[in-house]
C-alpha cells in the first residue's frame, strides 16, 4: 500500500491535519506525519520536530527557550531539507502534501524540493497565487492557493482540503507506464521569439539519436535546465536562446540567477551557447514597465508580455555579462552568432532591428572573451534561419562524440 506524508505544524494546526489525514486514509493510503511546529504536537505524529531538528544537531528545548519565530523557522527550514529526500530514500513515503501560511510554506518547501523530480508533492499555502518561484525553484511541486487560512474547519477550507487529499491520492495510486529512453539527453533553451531555430536543431537531433529536452528562456526555465545539468542528466546543452540576462540585468520579469550560463561549464558538458533574444527586456502588461522606460522602443508580445529593444550601452553590458560566463569553461564550448539579427524581431525591416546595438553586444563579448577553450563561430545568418539552427545542432554532436571517444 503506498504512503503520503503529510507535513506541517501540527502543534498549532492539528485539527486541519488530521481531518486530512482521514481523508488519505479512508481512500485507501498509508499516512507519515511530520510535526514542523516549534512546540510538542499533542496529536500522534511519526516524525516529531525534536527528530527534525536533530538532522542538524540542533536542540528542539534551545530554540523553544528562544521565543524568535524567525530563528525556528530557518532552522526547520534547513533541517527539513535534510531529513525528507533521506526518509524518502529510505522508503518512508511515496508522495508528500504539505500545509501552512508563509511560515509553515518557507518550513516545508525546502524538504519538498530536495525531492526527485517526478516524486508526487503538493504545497497548500496561503501564498500559492503570488509569485512561487521562491518556494517551487526548479522542482516540479505544485502549489495549491488555500483561498482561506490554514486555521479552522469551515465550509470553504474542508473544500479546498479534500480536493487537496484527493489529488495527491490520485498522483500516487494512479501511474501510467513509465516512458523510458535510453538516448542521450541534450538540454535546449528556447523563447518564442527563437522557436523557429530551437524546433529545426530539435528535428535534427532526434533525428540522429538524441532526445532534447527543450527548457523555456523564462528564468525558472533555464535555471532548471541547469539543475539538471549539475545533477549529471544532461549529456549535451544546446543554450541557444539567453534573453534573461536582459532581464536580470534591465529589471524585467525573467530572471536569469547568478548561475545561469555555468554549469555546462563547470561540469563540462559540451554546449554550444549562442545570442538568441539578447535584443529585448521582457516585462508584463504595458501598464507595468517602468516609468523610467517611457520612451524606449516596445513590442506588445501578447496581452500579458511588453518586448522593450534593449540598447548600446545596455548591450555593452550584456556582451561583458557573457563573456564573464564564457570565461568559465574548461572544454567543449562553441559560440554561435548569427550576424543578421538574434530573434524574430531582430531582423531586416523588423520591429527590433537594430544592427549597431546587435554589434555592440558582439564585438564587446569578443573583446572581453579571453578563453581559449572556446570556439567562436560567426555565421550571416538571422538566428531562426534553418541553416544556423542545424549547424548549432551538428556542432553540438561532435563535441558529444569527440568527448564519448576521449
Amino acid at each position: 500500500m503506498k504512503t503520503i506524508a503529510i507535513i506541517g505544524t501540527f502543534d498549532t494546526k492539528g485539527r486541519e491535519l488530521t481531518y486530512v489525514q482521514s481523508i488519505i486514509e479512508e481512500l485507501g493510503l498509508n499516512t507519515f506525519t511530520m510535526n514542523t511546529g516549534v512546540f510538542e504536537s499533542s496529536y500522534p505524529v511519526d516524525v516529531s520536530n525534536e527528530e527534525i531538528l536533530r538532522e542538524i544537531d540542533v536542540d528542539i528545548k534551545m530554540v523553544q527557550k528562544k521565543k524568535d519565530r524567525a530563528y525556528a523557522t530557518d532552522l526547520l527550514s534547513k533541517a527539513m531539507e535534510k531529513i525528507v529526500p533521506r526518509l524518502y530514500e529510505e522508503g518512508k513515503f511515496d508522495g508528500v502534501i504539505a500545509f501552512g501560511g508563509t511560515g509553515g510554506t518557507s518550513i516545508a518547501t525546502p524538504g519538498m524540493r530536495a525531492l526527485p523530480i517526478g516524486v508526487p508533492k503538493i504545497m497548500v499555502s496561503t501564498v500559492a497565487s503570488g509569485d512561487t518561484s521562491f518556494y517551487v525553484g526548479t522542482s516540479d511541486l505544485v502549489m495549491m492557493p488555500s483561498v482561506v487560512d490554514v486555521s479552522g474547519l469551515n465550509t470553504i477550507s474542508t473544500k479546498i482540503f479534500q480536493n487537496a487529499a484527493h489529488a495527491i491520492a490520485g498522483m500516487v495510486k494512479f501511474e501510467s507506464e513509465e516512458y523510458k529512453s535510453d538516448k542521450p539527453l541534450i538540454g535546449a533553451t528556447m523563447f518564442g521569439l527563437t522557436t523557429p531555430a530551437v524546433t529545426a536543431a530539435t528535428d535534427y537531433l532526434e533525428r540522429q539519436g538524441y532526445e532534447v529536452l527543450i527548457f523555456h528562456a523564462t528564468g525558472i526555465g533555464g535555471r532548471s535546465m541547469e539543475s539538471l545539468i549539475n545533477d549529471g542528466f544532461i549529456e549535451g546543452v544546446l543554450d541557444l536562446t539567453t534573453t534573461e540576462w536582459c532581464d536580470e540585468l534591465f529589471g524585467g520579469i525573467l530572471n536569469a540567477g547568478p548561475h545561469r550560463l555555468e554549469a555546462a561549464s563547470l561540469n563540462k558538458v559540451p554546449q554550444v551557447v549562442s545570442l538568441g533574444a539578447l535584443d529585448m527586456v521582457n516585462f508584463g502588461p504595458y501598464d507595468t514597465v517602468p516609468k523610467k522606460y517611457e520612451g524606449r522602443k516596445f513590442y506588445k508580445h501578447n496581452p500579458s508580455v511588453t518586448l522593450m529593444r534593449t540598447t548600446l550601452e545596455e548591450n555593452k553590458i550584456l556582451g561583458e555579462k557573457i563573456a564573464e560566463k564564457l570565461n568559465m569553461a574548461k572544454e567543449n564550448t562553441i559560440l554561435m552568432i548569427p550576424l543578421k539579427g538574434f530573434s524574430g524581431l531582430d531582423v531586416e525591416g523588423g520591429a527590433f532591428e537594430g544592427k549597431e546595438e546587435d554589434q555592440m553586444l558582439i564585438e564587446t563579448l569578443k573583446d572581453n572573451l579571453r578563453n581559449d577553450v572556446v570556439e567562436v563561430l560567426e555565421m550571416d545568418n538571422e538566428i531562426n534561419d534553418k541553416k544556423f539552427a542545424e549547424t548549432a545542432a551538428k556542432k553540438l554532436i561532435e563535441m558529444i562524440e569527440r568527448k564519448m571517444e576521449e
